[in-house]
């Protein structure tokens, strides 16, 4: 039985999840209070921090050209170890500029993981369960969120955190995971073979832009909901990672649930929801005044995330199956031109008015709810949107 999951796709897009989570998910939820009490970090050096983490993202179009060498699931797994090094290297030296260095290394392999896995999801799985395969992916995530951070809660409780131990082993074990994919799963084919050149294509023209304002409120959320716990309302690291455990759960029992109601109810539905859900959270977040209800802003605002799901669903329905790499790589890359320079400029206006950057994100999704009109009912390569649609007509 296990030697036959070993030999199936879907088993290295679990793994490389997995990895990816027990990496990153680490680094995450330490890193602000390991940059406050240790690094002496502002908001202004966070906001560095932040726009220097999103620059190999913004670079994610170059994933394409390194296809050209490379195979994609080699690049996966090399992407993996590099994340894990990177991570692994994260608290040696409580300084600035080292924070800086290994947060660009972390970085490298993390976002370009990110594009392949999702290159290779979109490639490997049928249009049908897509969203479902996706949703059980997430759902996979957060169950190891779950019991990594579950393991980190239970230390903190005993122990002071050691920000350097923690992460070293988090880094090493998802180094040791790519390691096992390297030699356990076999090396499958792409399929279709996915053009080895940068280009944009008029008709992906929505996706685009709803994958840039993606980006755009994602760092609103990443960089800045969670410091306004810890700096305004001095949350301490354990409650942090209690937070986070509890934001795994939900993610671990819906992520599967609305992986299905896209697949019910469509795209353009499932977006309108998400996004008319996040003006509301943003506008609170700008005016929140007590703990109990910002963690609750919190929660509302990742369980969220995965309706994400549903862009990468459109795409997959409207996109000629050879363009996916490139495409992949691409949308990254337009994912991370906001990322890049907003959390360093949302930064200096933190310092002014932390309420502002809230409405800044309100003003984004507002944006994407409008755009996210334009998604046909049934979205496909020669009706990519609702005014392709109407041309046919």
């Amino acid at each position: 039985m296990f030697s036959k999951l070993l030999t199936e796709r879907k088993t290295l897009l679990y793994l490389l999840a997995i990895g990816n989570t027990i990496a990153f998910a680490t680094w995450q939820v330490m890193l602000n209070n390991f940059a406050v009490e240790h690094a002496a970090f502002t908001g202004e050096e966070i906001g560095i921090l932040q726009s220097l983490r999103e620059v190999p993202g913004f670079l994610a179009f170059t994933a394409i050209l390194v296809m050209i060498f490379i195979r994609q699931q080699t690049f996966a797994i090399l992407a993996l170890l590099t994340l894990g090094i990177g991570t692994a290297i994260t608290a040696i030296y409580p300084t600035a500029l080292w924070l800086y260095f290994a947060t660009v290394v972390m970085s490298i392999g993390f976002h370009y993981l990110e594009t392949l896995h999702n290159s290779l999801s979109l490639q490997w799985l049928s249009k049908d369960e897509a969203p479902k395969v996706l949703g059980k992916i997430l759902s996979v995530r957060a169950l190891c969120n779950f019991m990594i951070l579950g393991t980190l809660y239970i230390y903190l409780m005993f122990f002071a955190a050691n920000y350097n131990l923690i992460y070293m082993l988090a880094g090493f074990t998802a180094a040791a995971i790519g390691i096992f994919c390297w030699l356990a799963i076999p090396h499958f084919d792409d399929g279709v073979a996915q053009k080895k050149t940068l280009f944009l294509r008029k008709k992906y023209w929505l996706y685009y832009l709803l994958t840039f304002f993606a980006g755009a409120r994602r760092q609103i959320f990443v960089v800045f909901a969670g410091f306004l716990l810890v700096e305004k309302f001095d949350f301490p690291i354990e409650d942090v990672v209690m937070l986070t455990l509890v934001n795994a759960a939900l993610t671990f029992y819906l992520a599967p649930k609305i992986g299905r109601l896209i697949s019910y109810i469509g795209e353009r539905r499932a977006l309108t929801l998400e996004y008319i859900g996040l003006i509301v959270i943003f506008v609170s977040y700008a005016f929140v005044d007590t703990i109990e209800f910002a963690i609750a802003l919190y929660l509302l605002d990742h369980m969220f995330f995965a309706m994400a799901i549903a862009i990468k669903t459109y795409f997959q329905k409207i996109a000629d199956p050879a363009d996916i790499a490139a495409t992949s790589s691409i949308s990254f890359t337009i994912n991370h031109i906001a990322a890049v320079v907003l959390p360093a400029l949302l930064g200096l206006v933190w310092m002014v008015n932390h309420s502002a950057v809230f409405l800044i994100g309100a003003a984004i999704a507002c944006a994407s709810l409008v755009l996210s009109q334009l998604i046909p009912d049934h979205p496909r390569p020669e009706a990519a949107t609702r005014l392709t649609r109407a041309q046919l007509l």
